[in-house]
C-alpha cells in the first residue's frame, strides 16, 4: 500500500482533483447559462450530447438531460483509454467527466440573456478557459480532447485548432437538424473556445531560444538539470563589435517553460544575449511531458 501511496502522490491527487472541480464548474456554467438557454451548441461531445438531447424530445416524448448523454457518450471513451493511454490518466478522465456531468444536472438551467450572440461568446469563452486550464494541469476533459492531444503529438497543430476541425460535425448538424442560424451562433462560441483554449494550454506553444554566453558550461548544465530540452552548440562565434570569442546555444522550450528559463539565465549568465523566436514549427522529436 505504501508504495502505491509513493507512486502516486497525495499532493499530485489533491491538484488534479482541485482542477477537475473547477473545470466542472465553468463547463457546467457555460451550458447552463449561455449554451442551453441560447440553443447553442457547444464543442466536443458535449455538443453532441446536446444535439441528442434536443432530439430525445421529438423522438422518444420526453427529454434526456445533458448530464446522463454526455457521461454515455463518454463510456467507449473511458475503455479506450484505458487500454491506449494509461490507467491513472483514464481514472482522472472519469472523475472529471462524472463532476462535469454531476454539476450540469445540480446547477439550474439559467436564462441570463435572450442575446444568442452574448449566449455564444461568453459560454465558448467560459468553455475554452475550462479545457485550457484542465490541460495546462495535466487533465483531459473526456470526449474529443483525447483525439486532439493523440493528433497534436503526431502532427504538431494547436489543440484549439484540430478541435475546431472536429467540431465542424457539430456546426452542420446543428444547421440541418434545427435552424441555420444555430449554426452560425454556435460556429462563433466553437471559435471561441478553441482560442480561449490555445490561450490557455501554453505547453502547446513551442519557442526557439538562441543564447550568446561567455559561460557555456554553466547554462548548459543548469538547463538540462531543471529542463528536459536539447542543446545545440555553436563554439567560437565572433561578436562583431569587440571581437571576442562566445558560444551560441540553440534550444526549444514551450511558453509554459520560458519563466523557468529566464530564472536559469539570471542564476549562471546575466550578461547573456537570449533572443526568443515565438510560434515555431517543430520537425523531429520533442520532449513531452506524458499525461499519465
Amino acid at each position: 500500500m505504501k508504495k502505491k501511496i509513493e507512486g502516486w502522490p497525495y499532493h499530485d491527487f489533491a491538484t488534479r482533483l482541485s482542477v477537475a472541480v473547477v473545470y466542472a464548474f465553468l463547463a457546467a456554467i457555460a451550458v447552463n447559462f449561455f449554451y442551453q438557454p441560447g440553443h447553442i451548441y457547444s464543442s466536443g461531445l458535449t455538443g453532441f450530447a446536446q444535439i441528442l438531447t434536443t432530439l430525445s424530445m421529438q423522438w422518444l416524448g420526453h427529454t434526456i438531460p445533458v448530464s446522463i448523454t454526455l457521461f454515455a457518450l463518454n463510456i467507449p471513451l473511458f475503455v479506450l483509454a484505458w487500454f491506449k493511454i494509461g490507467h491513472k490518466f483514464t481514472i482522472f478522465t472519469f472523475i472529471t467527466v462524472f463532476l462535469t456531468s454531476f454539476f450540469i444536472h445540480i446547477i439550474p438551467e439559467t436564462r441570463l440573456t435572450d442575446d444568442p450572440i452574448i449566449c455564444a461568446i461568453f459560454g465558448g469563452a467560459i468553455m475554452g478557459v475550462g479545457i485550457g486550464f484542465a490541460l495546462k494541469n495535466g487533465l483531459s476533459s473526456g470526449g474529443l480532447d483525447i483525439l486532439s492531444i493523440t493528433i497534436r503529438k503526431k502532427t504538431g497543430r494547436s489543440v484549439g485548432s484540430i478541435s475546431i476541425i472536429f467540431n465542424v460535425m457539430i456546426m452542420l448538424m446543428a444547421g440541418i437538424l434545427f435552424n441555420w442560424q444555430y449554426m452560425f451562433y454556435s460556429a462563433l462560441s466553437i471559435f471561441m473556445s478553441g482560442k480561449l483554449t490555445d490561450a490557455m494550454y501554453t505547453k502547446q506553444r513551442k519557442m526557439q531560444v538562441m543564447i550568446v554566453t561567455k559561460c557555456p558550461d554553466r547554462v548548459i548544465n543548469s538547463i538540462q538539470e531543471n529542463m528536459r530540452r536539447g542543446i545545440t552548440i555553436i563554439n567560437e562565434a565572433e561578436g562583431a563589435y569587440k571581437h571576442d570569442k562566445q558560444t551560441v546555444l540553440f534550444t526549444v522550450v514551450t511558453r509554459f517553460e520560458l519563466p523557468l528559463l529566464e530564472s536559469i539565465m539570471k542564476e549562471t549568465d546575466q550578461d547573456a544575449f537570449v533572443s526568443i523566436s515565438e510560434n515555431v514549427r517543430i520537425l523531429g522529436r520533442f520532449y513531452e511531458e506524458s499525461l499519465d
